[in-house]
């Protein structure tokens, strides 16, 4: 039952049936058994509610319990390290990298959906979520701070383009999903907005700290 059902039940509850005198002195005791149920309902129900924002995997995908939390960690730990402000969990974002890989373990491919994707296809009994994530945060080895495309120091932005992805600094959402494909493959897919990787725009707009060289 939802927060809000049970909140209108409750309240319906104390508008009909108010403790009178009468109440007071046959009833008053099984009266008040009912609405301390109904009150603890209205806690349950509060408790057990979905909050918007938090990291949970979307119905249908192939993450397992809790992999949507250890990717945000790493995402955020990495952002940290830099100076710039946490991401937050989109279902939305989720619902349409679930939409990707979904398509593409179908037709057992591996390719880009969407400009603000992260991409990863392999094995999942060697790499869990947070393993995939390092493996993009990894490539801050490669990173040097600029104008994109000009972020990496091997001269190829694509050494970097997972890392600059996750830690870029107007991006302020993600939401991932993984799929396995016939051929025994997994895809996982990460969505951001607003988009990173931008061409002509700084990985740290003015307003967010510089990293150290």
């Amino acid at each position: 039952m939802g927060l809000h059902l049970a909140t209108v039940l409750l309240l319906r509850f104390l508008l009909q049936y108010p403790p009178t005198q009468k109440a007071a002195l046959h009833g008053l005791a099984s009266w008040g058994l009912v609405v301390r149920g109904l009150a603890a309902l209205l806690f349950a129900a509060w408790f057990v509610a979905p909050s918007k924002g938090v990291a949970q995997e979307v119905p249908g995908g192939v993450l397992p319990l809790g992999a949507a939390v250890e990717i945000l960690r790493v995402h955020n730990a990495e952002r940290a390290a830099v100076g710039v402000a946490p991401l937050r969990w989109d279902d939305s974002l989720a619902s349409t990298a679930l939409q990707c890989v979904n398509r593409l373990a179908a037709r057992r491919e591996f390719r880009h959906c969407a400009n603000n994707e992260n991409l990863w296809m392999g094995s999942a009994d060697r790499f869990g979520p947070a393993q995939i994530a390092m493996l993009w945060a990894n490539e801050r080895r490669h990173f040097k701070n600029g104008i994109f495309p000009n972020v990496s120091s091997s001269g190829k932005w694509q050494d970097v383009g997972h890392y600059t992805a996750m830690v870029w600094s107007t991006t302020t959402t993600v939401g991932c999903a993984a799929a396995t494909g016939a051929d025994g493959l997994t895809r996982l897919a990460c969505h951001y907005a607003p988009p990173p990787n931008i061409a002509g725009q700084p990985v740290f707009s003015a307003s967010s700290p510089q990293p150290s060289p």
